[in-house]
């Protein structure tokens, strides 16, 4: 059998205000995969490492297969392990969102790209490679031309990847792979615990205009609510304080919710959990529920404040159905965050104002402001592809964590000014108490006129 090394190539940027730092599941379910079919597997996770010593761990495994996952804001990161791996190893792999939606941008640098989930395709893979027969009859694989396969360009492209429907037989995330305890200390310093992922469901159904879902392909399947609580056991053994369900949308049935909440009540487990949401998928029972279960904190994606950007989006919801849904949370409890989208290909002056005002109305613990990126695999991208003009690169910015990458209808410097504008807005309210509405009056006009002054 192969030893082999996977690589997650996310490396600190210097301007980083992100509150969120997951250990990385895609991975290390990569890993326990290749670990069930009797690999040596070894992962290494940059996230706490510097460059200079996670090439030197890498170089010091000499492992015959390296496969490293990859996203949009990892790309030169990504590409940067291949060049200073290609002469040591002897199958070099991408896969991940990027890989996905663009293989052409990897292999001048990879021998093989996997698409979608990478579970089975990397068995495969190792198997076709050790037994020297045909890679390009690996389904979900992409080779250069010359390698075999089906034409499109100058790539080949292997059978369509086929998604597991049970979900159950995937082994839980090699989590032993992982620096738990720097995410343990990460955790615990920035937010006074520690908390890990879990994910209940792949995919989603739904096709918002700037989401990519590439790796799932728009299915959605579900693990049973045993399996799940299993695992979240397996993790809080580890040491995790708190479990984040990484679910596009854990909120989806009712059902399947309530039984996950009961499962964990009937172990006796005493945990605190946050999940993400959709406004069209929350009732009171479903809140009340999930709160006695250790539920603390929920987030929606509820990205404009105006119901035609959001027909535009195509989120399949209303900003009536968002406030309902936000309310619901809050009376039950739950810490509410929430995500908007400013700037959006669509929006005027006035609308980006109107989400403003709308997102700092409601009731939220949380308020995640951003402008839009056309991530490649969403309908957005598409929608933009001529307008694209750079590659993300945040230490470009002043500001760090935002970067505008297509010609726009507002400069970048309008995109910063409404998102800290919005940010101000939400903390006037949130800390200045009584005083808050005559603060918000004193502010809000007039950095509502410079807003609509700026190009």
């Amino acid at each position: 059998m192969s030893q082999v090394l996977l690589i997650y190539p996310f490396f600190k940027p210097r301007r980083d205000r992100s509150v969120f730092r997951f250990p990385p599941l895609g991975i290390g379910y990569i890993a326990a995969s290749l670990q069930q079919a009797g690999h040596q597997v070894h992962l290494i996770d940059c996230t706490f490492l510097d460059r200079n010593e996670a090439i030197r761990q890498a170089l010091s495994l000499k492992a015959e297969v390296v496969g490293i996952y990859c996203m949009v804001t990892m790309l030169d990161d990504c590409l940067w392990f291949a060049r200073n791996l290609r002469e040591h190893s002897r199958l070099l792999v991408a896969g991940g969102p990027l890989p996905t939606c663009e293989p052409a941008l990897f292999l001048d640098h990879f021998d093989a790209v996997i698409r979608g989930a990478g579970e089975q395709a990397a068995q495969a893979l190792l198997q076709a490679y050790e037994q020297h027969t045909d890679l390009s009859l690996v389904p979900g694989i992409v080779l250069n031309r010359g390698q075999g396969g089906c034409s499109k360009g100058d790539l080949y492209f292997g059978p369509d990847p086929e998604f597991l429907q049970d979900l159950d037989r995937i082994p839980f995330p090699a989590r032993d792979l992982l620096p738990n305890e720097s995410y343990i200390r990460h955790g615990r310093k920035k937010y006074g615990y520690s908390i890990t992922t879990v994910m209940s469901t792949r995919g989603c159904p739904y096709h918002c205009e700037f989401c990519s879902n590439v790796v799932f392909g728009g299915s959605y399947r579900e693990r049973s609510a045993a399996n799940v609580v299993d695992e979240i056991e397996t993790a809080l053994t580890l040491g995790y304080e708190r479990i984040s369900f990484a679910d596009d949308v854990f909120t989806m049935k009712k059902d399947r919710v309530i039984t996950i909440c009961r499962e964990i009540n009937s172990r006796g487990l005493d945990f605190k959990w946050e999940c993400l949401g959709r406004v069209d998928a929350l009732d009171t029972n479903m809140a009340l529920e999930m709160r006695e279960a250790g539920c603390t904190r929920i987030f929606f994606g509820i990205e404009s404040g105006n119901d035609r950007i959001l027909k535009l989006m195509n989120k399949k919801i209303t900003t009536t159905q968002a406030r309902q849904a936000v309310n619901i949370a809050h009376q039950a409890d739950l810490q509410v965050g929430a995500f908007f989208i400013l700037c959006y290909p669509g929006d005027t002056d006035d609308t980006v104002l109107e989400t403003l005002r709308f997102a700092t109305s409601l009731p939220l613990d949380y308020l995640g402001l951003s402008m839009p990126y056309p991530l490649p695999g969403t309908d957005l991208y598409d929608r933009t592809r001529d307008r694209i003009n750079r590659d993300w690169h945040p230490d470009e910015s002043p500001f760090g964590s935002h970067v505008l990458i297509f010609d726009a209808d507002f400069s970048e410097f309008k995109m910063w000014f409404a998102i800290l504008k919005g940010h101000a807005q939400f903390e006037i309210k949130k800390r200045m108490g009584k005083l808050a509405p005559l603060l918000l009056a004193i502010f809000e006009k007039p950095t509502d006129g410079i807003f609509q002054l700026l190009k």
